[in-house]
């Protein structure tokens, strides 16, 4: 009679070990999927309806707010890498995380100028002006993460032949640069600083497209091998 109380005191402790270990387990897978450059990147996505926010106010510290908001998110892109590859702390869910959060704060941006520019006389006289180049880069970006999926589902070798460039950091730097000019010029009859960051534009729409046909080229020669 004693020995079945003896093993069933032996079940509730082996469950309540296990129980443990699980909990353990799960805490720290927890712990590496939270590391810092991913709160930093998650940081990024959240801040965004603020962003959006602060972009429609009709006040100095509307635009001074939206342009630090941006700086902020730009020198964390910068700073999340940074720290993941210094204190080896990437994660697959970081490297998938960190692209998502640089093309919708971007693609936001783009979107917030092109539907309310620069009060500069340029825009008005040429409306076309910002929608050109966004559709360009918004469309670049589609593409690219389109390619870089079915690129990932084919084997490393289209993987590598997708991964991030020369041109493609170059991109992004002017991109960031004509953008912050951009947001910070927006309440501003200034044409001069206008032109600055709507150059700076059409040049990072130019160096979305040529990588992306240098992505193409790469593909197309993994292909024929």
């Amino acid at each position: 009679m004693g020995r079945p109380e003896s093993n069933s005191n032996g079940d509730v402790v082996g469950q309540g070990v296990s129980l443990l270990s699980s909990s353990s387990r799960g805490e720290k897978e927890e712990a590496k999927l939270l590391t810092l450059p991913t709160i930093l990147t998650l940081g990024r996505v959240a801040v965004i309806p603020i962003f959006v926010s602060t972009y429609y106010v009709n006040s100095w510290w509307g635009t001074v707010a939206t342009t630090s908001i941006f700086i902020a998110a730009a020198i964390t892109d910068w700073l999340d890498g940074y720290i993941a590859r210094k204190m080896r702390l990437g994660t697959a869910f970081g490297a998938f995380l960190d692209p998502v959060a640089d093309k919708l704060i971007v693609a936001a941006t783009l979107v917030l100028l092109c539907s309310r520019p620069s009060e500069a006389a340029m825009f008005r006289d040429m409306p076309w002006l910002l929608p050109v180049p966004a559709i360009l880069i918004i469309g670049r970006e589609i593409t690219i993460s389109a390619v870089r999926e079915w690129a990932a589902s084919q084997g490393s070798r289209l993987s590598e032949a997708v991964s991030v460039n020369n041109i493609g950091k170059w991109k992004t730097a002017t991109q960031m640069i004509a953008l912050t000019i951009l947001l910070s010029s927006r309440d501003s009859s200034n044409s001069i600083l206008a032109s600055c960051g709507v150059a700076l534009l059409y040049v990072s729409s130019g160096l979305s497209v040529w990588s992306l046909v240098v992505y193409g080229r790469k593909i197309w020669k993994v292909l024929l091998r």
